[in-house]
């Protein structure tokens, strides 16, 4: 099989496509590590449900600060200029659309935008809402940074999600280790591949007929 990108790399991708002055919550998991790779020239606020904006990537082993952490309760550090308040008016901004740009991680994206990500229903699972729901709604855009496969190999990918629904029709773009992938009428697009994976390779991991996007076309809107 052909070659994938690490989390870090894929995490890299996703940074380059966060353009200046965007408001950005970045959800719990392997979403955080986008906070290492946005350039520090571009003005990026990122936001964090637990009430700061202005949050700025990890800090140096040594230089964490116990009561600076983002909601996944992992240490930040802050940009100048950074805020802090309430919860509520946190989740104010989510629900009100003052988020650009969310990117969360995922266990099924379906090709019609919609996305599963806080419950598998297995036995014993605990679930794990978190804001996930209020920025599915409310973000103006969402990316999902994903793994293309399952550890069992079954695509994460899907004609229709099986797991309980975080959000419908809600996913702009989906960022793996194997391609990138835009929601569009119809299904999934390709918009780039990684590793030398070729489209044909991804439609038939995925089971499913994927489109391409025309990338020329994409850059004059």
């Amino acid at each position: 099989m052909t070659g994938r990108l690490s989390r870090a790399e894929v995490a890299q991708r996703i940074a380059r496509d966060i353009p200046e002055g965007s408001v950005v919550n970045l959800g719990i998991g392997a979403p955080t590590l986008v906070a290492d790779f946005l350039p520090a020239e571009r003005e990026v606020l990122l936001h964090t449900e637990n009430g700061m904006l202005g949050m700025g990537p990890s800090p140096a082993a040594g230089h964490e600060d116990p009561d600076l952490i983002n909601a996944g309760k992992q240490p930040v550090t802050e940009l100048l200029g950074c805020a802090y308040f309430h919860h509520a008016d946190s989740f104010g901004m989510m629900r009100g659309g003052h988020i650009d740009i969310c990117v969360l991680g995922a266990f099924q994206v379906a090709q019609n935008g919609d996305l599963a990500n806080w419950s598998t229903g297995a036995p014993n699972a605990v679930p794990a809402v978190g804001g996930a729901m209020d920025l599915a709604t409310g973000a103006k855009q969402v990316f999902v940074f994903t793994d293309l496969l399952t550890r069992d190999g079954a695509p994460k990918l899907v004609a229709e999600c099986d797991y309980p629904l975080t959000g419908v029709g809600c996913v702009d773009r989906v960022y793996t280790d194997r391609a990138v992938l835009d929601v569009v009428d119809g299904g999934f697009a390709v918009r780039e591949r990684f590793g030398g994976t070729t489209h044909e390779e991804l439609e038939e991991l995925l089971g499913l007929r994927l489109g391409v996007v025309d990338l020329d076309a994409d850059s004059n809107e």
